[in-house]
């Protein structure tokens, strides 16, 4: 896989450079609530502009059906990467149209420009190898170089970061080059202990880190809205909990092969719960009762790990080498609920393991929780990119960018 410093070593000095990155932040109206994501590629998008490329920025945001929608425009993030590069950002409001090419055309040595969201176009996504490829082609027609640093998106065969870099020379992005060093290192001689902690609403989304962390955590830790199929296929009520009732016999499956394999599998012993789900937006008083997990009322909802279970999680990373989370233990928004995905992120903090945070709500509930980002070993910018990784999954925009 070559480098940028290879890319920038032949010369971009002048030369169109595609930048695929990932600019999908989340949006409040256009205010952008949180900026990691830019943040992360700014050094590799100041790198080429310093080197005299002509940068042409790309990416998705969030999920329109193929066709343009404001609510998903990427200009508030082109205007957030011109104030983190301190220089002006031009945007053009199309993908590959006049706007696009008459950006790009105007673009001078060392200059940048979004283009906007991939998704206004249906090619970027399609299924069809053809209708992919001809979205491919016309995107190409905008640069002379390629390079892929949108790790978020690494685990799709779209476009821009499948078929694209066939097309052009190409290189892999800082970082691109980060993010698989990072998770090399829980892949391959890993310190032990190895923890994992698994949140986040869905177990269905965590099956195959599991089946595959089996093989190789000492120890997982379970919590959030996944928690409550757990406690369910122990034979426990959990109420109007979240709960995959399908997903009870592979549950089942799994904390067998872990008793088997001697990997300690820790589900909570209390949670927060309440009558209804918390408001949001006004963040009013939720006042929730703390009960034990095998004792959720019937018409109560788990919403948040108890004290107990973070004083028990907190003692489980305590002896950690290798800490790797992905997924909050609760609904973090609303700080009546915050409470247990705080107290992991500190106990990754008091651990002194090397801490992977896992991308998607992990990255943005460390951030918006006040923690200091640069304390934890590493803040993964793709939460299912680094999932699928883990399991030992092919990653399309990886494959690209091999030579």
């Amino acid at each position: 896989m070559k480098t940028i410093d290879e890319l920038i070593a032949d010369g971009v000095a002048g030369k169109r450079v595609f930048v695929r990155a990932d600019l999908n932040v989340p949006l409040d109206g256009t205010k952008i609530t949180d900026d990691g994501r830019i943040r992360a590629v700014q050094p590799t998008i100041a790198k080429l502009a310093a080197a005299g490329a002509r940068v042409i920025v790309a990416s998705h945001l969030g999920r329109p059906k193929g066709t343009p929608d404001p609510a998903f425009s990427l200009a508030p993030a082109a205007a957030r990467l011109g104030e983190l590069l301190g220089a002006d950002v031009a945007f053009a409001t199309d993908t590959v149209g006049e706007s696009a090419r008459s950006t790009v055309e105007a673009l001078t040595d060392g200059q940048v420009a979004v283009i906007e969201n991939l998704r206004f176009n249906a090619g970027e996504t399609a299924k069809d190898d053809a209708e992919r490829g001809a979205f491919a082609d016309e995107l190409a027609s905008l640069a002379d170089l390629y390079v892929g640093d949108g790790f978020g998106a690494v685990h799709r065969k779209h476009a821009s970061v499948f078929d694209l870099p066939a097309r052009l020379p190409h290189a892999a992005g800082d970082l691109i080059a980060t993010e698989v060093g990072v998770l090399k290192k829980l892949t391959e001689d890993v310190k032990r202990p190895y923890v994992v902690v698994l949140g986040g609403a869905k177990v269905s989304d965590k099956l195959g880190v599991i089946d595959h962390l089996l093989e190789k955590a000492d120890r997982i830790l379970v919590g959030g809205g996944m928690a409550y199929t757990f406690l369910k296929a122990q034979g426990h009520e959990v109420g109007i909990s979240l709960l995959q009732e399908d997903q009870i016999p592979v549950v089942l499956e799994y904390l067998s092969r872990a008793e088997k394999k001697g990997v300690e599998f820790v589900l909570p012993v209390d949670v927060l719960v309440s009558a209804e789900f918390p408001d949001l937006k006004g963040k009013t008083p939720a006042n929730p009762t703390t009960v034990a997990a095998d004792a959720i009322p019937a018409d109560q909802e788990g919403l948040d790990i108890g004290p107990k279970t973070r004083e028990l999680y907190a003692a489980k990373l305590a002896d950690a080498a290798t800490v790797f989370w992905n997924g909050p233990m609760g609904v973090f928004e609303h700080p009546d609920y915050a409470g247990g995905t705080a107290a992991v992120a500190q106990g990754l903090l008091d651990s002194n393991a090397f801490s992977v945070v896992g991308g998607g709500d992990s990255a943005a509930a460390v951030r918006i929780l006040g923690f200091d980002e640069n304390a934890f070993g590493h803040i993964s910018t793709g939460g299912g990119a680094s999932l699928e990784y883990l399991e030992g999954k092919s990653l399309p925009g990886l494959v690209a960018l091999e030579d």
